[in-house]
């Protein structure tokens, strides 16, 4: 098929219009290209559209039809359907870029309830963080997306690489759905793109990637993040045991599942829970950096302390560099999960029946049983571990039915192609711990092509002066970040209050701009 990438090409890192030319591939021009097709994209895209930058002047490339889709698919199938709880606050609204009225406000008039104001009102001293139900998110992003014509930018299809243009700017390469354009890529070119391509990929732990090789089976040992209903639909129909590894919010999510078909359905499934770590209580540097914990888990209310995105640890990160970066990622960060009263309660009625059984230490070596009637695993046990119960010094050997991992979503940057070829071709290079290195603006450091500019956001560049990137909170300032830079190099207009107020009263009306 004509139109396709040479070896040329792809040996060379800064194009001419002549070698595209050359190779019959097709050149779009437009000003701003955002590639990933996803949150991160839909929000950039949004805040843009906001600023005053038509919906002509930008291209938004990637596989996802509607930018929540990948999202809602991961939480769906890590068991946080559409009706259950995300793991954000009232005011991270990525359909939003003001963050009032909050999804608390949206909720309390929809449901005509006091209820979700007052919990923000006394959060977190009388009451747990709110959170929105994860179909609530999803529902203001798609009410959004028709307001800004975000499908007017669409263009679907897998971007595999970003190279400069001689003279400036930058070609990002599309290659759209098999059948669907007479060559195989298209070209386009433009002064500024803006990577926010998600996750590089699921990374799975060595022992499950060795079980699935070896023993070609992938319904026994199951990642959480894949699709694994197989298992619940299971255990509906003849008692089993799971072994669920993992102490964050997908494995309390999964936990409250087995928990509540348990109870539905009154079945006899047995849980035995390995923890990695084992948290006994309060654990932290000093008394100002301390995180509650108990039976195993710790708690915090989201992925990090809450002032990494507007308080005295996002202005701490923003200076710092190297090692000393890296030395404070690695104090506030760490696995734990928000506090839910309701599977508390059911661990606690589990131990008490003896049906949830806590474990601490690794395992090793998964291996299916006689008959292909389970898995048996071996346990490393950590005999430092805090238990309740003097743990085990010795490995030993468990039988279930079933293994869930809920560990591991993030594989390393090299994973995903575009990532890949911009770190061996663009000039882009990683941070103190290894993911994409960004500036306070986001822009990618050492991509810059005469006066066009790369920027990333998203879980590819954490590891950043700023903390939050992986979150809808940490999406919006990304977006407002960049959005700004774009401003002050006379991209778009800057934002005035009276261009504020216009934009959200357009927004309280659902008017399309």
């Amino acid at each position: 098929m004509r139109g396709d990438i040479t070896t040329g090409l792809v040996e060379t890192d800064v194009w001419t219009d002549e070698m595209l030319g050359a190779a019959g591939i097709p050149v779009i021009d437009v000003p701003f290209v955002t590639v990933g097709s996803g949150i991160g994209s839909f929000v950039t895209y949004d805040t843009l559209r906001i600023y005053g930058v038509p919906a002509a002047a930008m291209a938004v490339l990637g596989p996802q039809r509607h930018p929540w889709s990948s999202y809602e698919y991961l939480t769906r199938v890590s068991q946080i359907p559409r009706s259950e709880r995300l793991r954000s606050d009232s005011a991270s609204t990525p359909d939003n870029i003001w963050g009032f009225p909050s999804y608390a406000v949206r909720e309390a008039f929809a449901d005509k309830k006091f209820g979700p104001l007052w919990n923000v009102l006394v959060e977190p001293i009388f009451a747990n963080y709110y959170t929105p139900r994860a179909g609530q998110a999803f529902a203001g992003m798609e009410r959004e997306f028709h307001r800004i014509g975000y499908a007017n930018s669409l263009r679907n299809g897998q971007v595999r690489m970003v190279r400069k243009r001689h003279g400036g700017g930058y070609f990002t390469i599309l290659t759209p759905p098999a059948g669907t354009t007479p060559t195989k890529r298209i070209a386009f070119r433009s002064t500024y793109v803006h990577i926010a391509v998600g996750y590089p990929g699921l990374k799975l732990l060595p022992d499950l990637q060795e079980y699935r090789e070896r023993h070609r089976d992938p319904t026994r040992v199951v990642n959480a993040y894949e699709p694994h209903e197989h298992v619940y639909q299971a255990l509906q129909r003849r008692p089993g045991t799971v072994l669920i590894r993992g102490s964050g919010i997908v494995a309390s999510r999964v936990l409250q599942r087995l928990v509540d078909d348990r109870d539905k359905f009154h079945l006899d499934t047995r849980i035995v829970h390995l923890f990695r770590t084992y948290v006994a209580g309060a654990h932290g540097k000093n008394l100002f950096n301390r995180r509650k914990g108990g039976d195993g888990w710790a708690y915090q209310g989201f992925n990090y302390p809450k002032s990494v995105w507007g308080g005295q640890l996002k202005q701490k990160v923003r200076g710092l560099q190297g090692e000393q970066r890296a030395q404070a990622y690695r104090e506030f960060a760490g696995t734990n999960t928000p506090i839910r009263r309701l599977w508390q309660r059911q661990l606690r009625r589990g131990r008490v029946q003896g049906w949830y059984q806590v474990m601490a230490g690794t395992m090793r070596g998964p291996r299916p049983a006689h008959g292909n009637q389970g898995v048996i695993a071996t346990i490393v046990p950590d005999p430092t571990a805090p238990l309740p119960f003097p743990p085990p010094t010795q490995p030993f050997d468990v039988t279930v039915d079933y293994v869930i991992d809920c560990t591991g979503l993030e594989a390393d940057i090299r994973e995903h192609r575009l990532l890949a070829d911009l770190l061996d071709h663009t000039g882009a290079g990683r941070n103190p711990v290894g993911r994409l290195d960004v500036d306070t603006t986001f822009e990618l450091i050492g991509t810059r092509s005469g006066n066009g500019r790369v920027y990333a956001s998203g879980s590819a560049t954490l590891g950043g002066p700023f903390v939050g990137v992986d979150t809808f909170l940490g999406l919006q300032i990304a977006a407002q970040e960049i959005t700004d830079d774009l401003a002050a190099v006379g991209f778009c207009p800057r934002m005035g209050p009276i261009r504020s107020t216009r934009q959200w009263w357009l927004w309280m009306t659902d008017k399309k701009i």
